[in-house]
This record gives structure tokens, sequence and C-alpha cells, in this order.
């Protein structure tokens, strides 16, 4: 069978390329680029624990020590400290702040020892064509050549070429807010804390709004971002370095402090969400998709988590023939989260960079900056990761499903488990690699060697149960997991989302949500006829913010 056709080699097509050959399906990633990321200062990302966790399983980089791990966050309105909030060290909720050239650089060092991918650099697309066995894509340039190809991926950015071939709009809004970013090195009295300061005292007037956030990097390293107010005025360098020189001044109260200039940039946030996925054999993931980042949001982790989602998909529907229903799914789980976002991150602007008379209603301040901390550290509506309650592939009816801590369609916690070689691993480092978990909760089993109770209690009937499954599984044992029963079982994805928890082993229910998990039964639907259902529903749907849609969403920096 053809490989799969990657367009884009950035942090999301890189990343969904290393699932995929994890997996065993083959990979061609498409890189207009020569390769290589040049180092940026002033282009940096946030990862939350979830995705910092899956870049470090597959490139077995330790990304922390080239970042940095946040000792805390607060936020300040004016002189007064409204949140103030200490992370432990290690602790893995604090947000990861590295350079995306490191990440990206890390990615492609691990995708350069995989014998099932090929990177063609230099390779620009400009045409890609359908067939019902197929895709087939052509590049331009040095390399230029037809690729065939099993499915395709547009990963390639906001001005994807990918959606425009195939005709999917991309509506929302254009510079819903702009930043100026200066990367630089110096001495700040909160080491390695992030801050956001709201309407600081020494603020003056120029094209500069009332506020300021600081991020720490590694080496001594910020990353000051300005946000600037609506309008497209020019932020000269001198402006800049005056900017700079009052805002240090202001935190540190030094009349010249001292700072070396690493970088500067402009960031611009759009809010835009294809109409459309999935168009037959080609989907769109990452910023072809989605831009979002408003309030301090990060769109490279939703682009990783929509890698994390179509990959086992593709890889079930690569080796086991069509899943039409499991390859829907994607769309409609993700795009279903990152559409909450948006909504979000909309309903919340107006009311946080309003101003008026709202700011002055008692209680309002400190509500605004709830919010703007659920957006900074990856928590409530603006932030936390979403869950596919509603997902098409969520089992029904299950007799035996109980309540724990996490509900379906939420990601699990991270707790250890004994694999079936008896070694005790982590449960997040067993996902990705295609196969649904079964998770027994059996306290007491991690004193004993795994030889002592593997063929005893319920563990043979629960072995057998996995075996019959309808999918690739792997069974693991818990000590404990919150909320979960003894004697309890867990399904879990392959991309570390709950499907279901049963009260003791249940072999007919669980076939059932594993089946589920897959589509279902279902008749498979032709991709073709799917598309063109798909497309007769966008035609009869009023596209969000019409007047906006005709202006192309190019970020600066991310």
């Amino acid at each position: 069978m053809d490989p799969v056709i990657i367009v884009g080699a950035g942090p999301v097509g890189l990343t969904l390329a290393l699932l995929l050959t994890r997996q065993n399906v083959p990979v061609v990633v498409l890189d207009e680029g020569p390769g290589k990321d040049e180092p940026r200062p002033a282009r940096t990302v946030v990862l939350r624990e979830d995705t910092a966790a899956l870049l470090e399983r597959l490139t077995g980089a330790a990304l922390a020590e080239h970042g940095v791990r946040w000792a805390g966050w607060r936020s300040v309105r004016r002189k007064q400290v409204m949140t103030e909030i200490a992370f432990a060290e290690d602790d893995p909720a604090a947000p990861l702040h590295i350079a995306q050239h490191i990440v990206t650089n890390a990615l492609r060092a691990a995708l350069a020892g995989q014998p099932l991918a090929e990177v063609a650099t230099d390779s620009r697309l400009d045409a890609v064509e359908q067939e019902r066995s197929g895709v087939t894509a052509h590049t331009r340039g040095p390399k230029a050549t037809w690729w065939h190809g099993s499915y395709l991926i547009g990963c390639d950015g906001p001005r994807s070429t990918v959606r425009k071939l195939q005709d999917i709009r991309f509506p929302g809004r254009t510079a819903v807010e702009r930043h100026a970013v200066a990367t630089l090195r110096t001495e700040l009295p909160w080491e390695d804390h992030a801050l956001l300061h709201r309407m600081p005292p020494w603020r003056s007037s120029g094209p500069f709004a009332g506020e300021v956030t600081a991020r720490p990097l590694p080496d001594g390293a910020w990353r000051l971002d300005w946000l600037l107010p609506p309008g497209k005025d020019l932020v000269t360098p001198e402006v800049l370095l005056t900017r700079i020189r009052e805002t240090l001044t202001g935190w540190t109260g030094s009349d010249a402090p001292a700072y070396d200039l690493l970088d500067t940039g402009v960031h611009t946030v759009h809010h835009r969400l294809a109409r459309r996925w999935r168009a037959g054999r080609v989907f769109l993931a990452g910023d072809a998709a989605h831009l979002l980042g408003a309030f301090g949001t990060q769109g490279l982790d939703e682009g990783l988590r929509d890698a994390d989602n179509l990959a086992w998909k593709l890889a079930t529907a690569w080796h086991h023939g069509p899943h039409e229903a499991l390859l829907d799914s994607y769309q409609t789980e993700r795009r279903a989260v990152v559409a909450a976002r948006l909504r979000a991150a909309d309903q919340a602007l107006p009311v946080l960079r309003g101003g008026g008379l709202r700011g002055i209603v008692p209680g309002a301040a400190r509500g605004q900056d709830a919010q703007f901390t659920d957006g900074h550290l990856g928590r409530g509506a603006l932030g936390a990761p979403g869950d596919h309650a509603g997902s098409p592939l969520t089992p029904r009816h299950l007799e035996a499903a109980i309540p724990v801590d996490t509900p379906p369609g939420a990601q699990v916690t991270d707790v250890r488990v004994t694999a079936e070689d008896g070694s005790f691993v982590r449960l997040r480092d067993r996902l990705g690699r295609g196969a649904l978990l079964v998770v027994l909760i059996a306290p007491g089993t991690g004193v004993w060697d795994r030889k002592h109770w593997v063929s005893a209690g319920v563990m043979p009937r629960l072995a057998a149960a996995v075996t019959a499954l309808p999918h690739p599984a792997e069974l693991l044992v818990a000590e404990s997991y919150p909320g979960a029963p003894a004697h309890s079982v867990l399904l879990v994805r392959p991309d570390g989302h709950l499907v279901t928890a049963l009260s003791g082993v249940r072999p007919a229910d669980l076939y059932t949500a594993a089946e589920a998990t897959l589509g279902g039964s279902a008749p498979e639907a032709e991709p073709v006829a799917e598309d063109a259902r798909e497309r007769e529903q966008e035609q009869k749907e009023q596209p969000m913010s019409e007047r906006a849609a005709t202006a192309e969403a190019g970020s600066g920096l991310r």
C-alpha cells in the first residue's frame, strides 16, 4: 500500500509522521524548505503537560532541559498582585516554554532515523488528485515529481495550499490581537516565573496597550510580549527600545537596567476555523485547519492534539482497510474541541478587552484575571485540553459501565502500570503505538512478581477477552487509578482518551466498547459520496464572519 503523504514539515507534520511510523505506516513528508529551522529566539511555544509528554515520547529528547518549566505564575493589575501560583519542582502541570526551532529540529532528528520515513526538501505542492484507491500529489522545485499516497494530510500552515486546492473555506476573524515581541537576556526579580502585567503604572501613550507578558527562557533570557491596540500602527525599533527600557525600569527599579537584545518581531493572532477537515482522502491538521491564540492560548498545542487523534485512525485504516466512520470522527472530535475554544475566546474578548463600566464592577477584575490565568496555564474553557464526550466513537448502553474520576472521552491520568513483560512503566508511555489499552485495577499486585498473579484470579479470563477484541490491544495492570474501585477495567484509546470503565471483567461489554471505538459495525460510507454530502451541507451554511473570510490568515511569530 502507498505511503501517507504529509504536506508541511513543521512541528505538527513531523509529529504526525513520527506517530505513523511508530505504527508501521510509511510516510513521505513534503517540505518546501531546506530541511532545517533557523534559530529565532522570539519564535517560541508554550507546551502543556500532555503535548510536552507527547513530544518527549516521540523524540526521546528531554525537551525540558532545552526550555524552562515555569516555577510559578503571577498576574498583576496596576500594582496589585491578582493571582500568584507556585509549581513544585518537576511538576508536569507547569507549562514548558521553549524555542520552536529546538522542538522542530528534535522532531527532524528523530524522523531521520526512521526507515519508513522519507523527507523531500525543496518540494512545494501545486496539485492534488484523488482516486478511489489513493491520492496523487505534484511538487515543483528542484525535485519536481508526482507522489502517490494512500492519504494526504495538509499540515502546511495558515496559508495552506492543500486547503486551497480542496476549495475548503477558512472563515473567521483577522488580527484579533497583535503583540510586539522582544527576546532579551536580563535579570528580573522573579526567576523562572511567568508574569502577566495589566495596566502597568508606567504605561505611556504610543502604539502599545496596557498589557505586557514575560515568559522565562534558558540562560537568563525572557520573551516579552506587549499587546498592541487595534489597528496597523508600525512598531519602529526606536519605539520598541523605549518600551523595553520603560518596562524593565518599572519592574527592576533601575534607571538603566542592563539587557542584551536577542530578537524582535510582531506576533499577530487570528481566529479561523476550516469548514471541513476532511475531503475524501485528504485531511487538514494544525494551522491549516484552525488558528487561535488570544489570551495566552497556544495554537501548537491543538495542532499536536490533531496529529495524535488522526494518527491511530489513519494507521487503522492503512493496516486493516476502510474505516470511514473512524476517519470521519477525526473532524467531528477535533473540530468540536477547537470550535468550543474559539467560541469561549470570542465571548471573552468584549469583556476582557472592552473596558468601560465592566472594568469597575466589584469583583470584575478578579473574574477577568481568572480567565487570563486559565488561558496562560491551560485550564478552563480557554485553555484546558478538550474531551470527546459527544464523540460518535463513544459506546452506548454498557450495563457494566461505572464512573471514575476521568469522564469518558477525557484524557486518562498518568499512573504507574505493569506491562506484559512484567516491567513497571507509566501509562502514558504505552500510548501512540496503535493498540487499545486495557487496564485492570488490582491493588497489591505491585509488590508481587507478575508471574505469581498473571495466571490467577480474573487475569486469565481478562487476557482471553483482550485477545478476542476486534483490534490489537495491550493488557496492563495498575495498583490504583483515581476514582476506580478494585477489579475495575479501563479501556483507553491509543491517543490516551478514556473509552469506558467497567465493573469487573465483562468480555461482552469490553468487546462492544472496542467495536464502538473503531467506528462501530455500520456499513461503511463511500469517501467520495460522503465528501459530496459535506460539500452540499457547506453550501447551506452561512460562513462565519463572511466579510473577513477573503483575507488569508498569515501569522507572524508563533
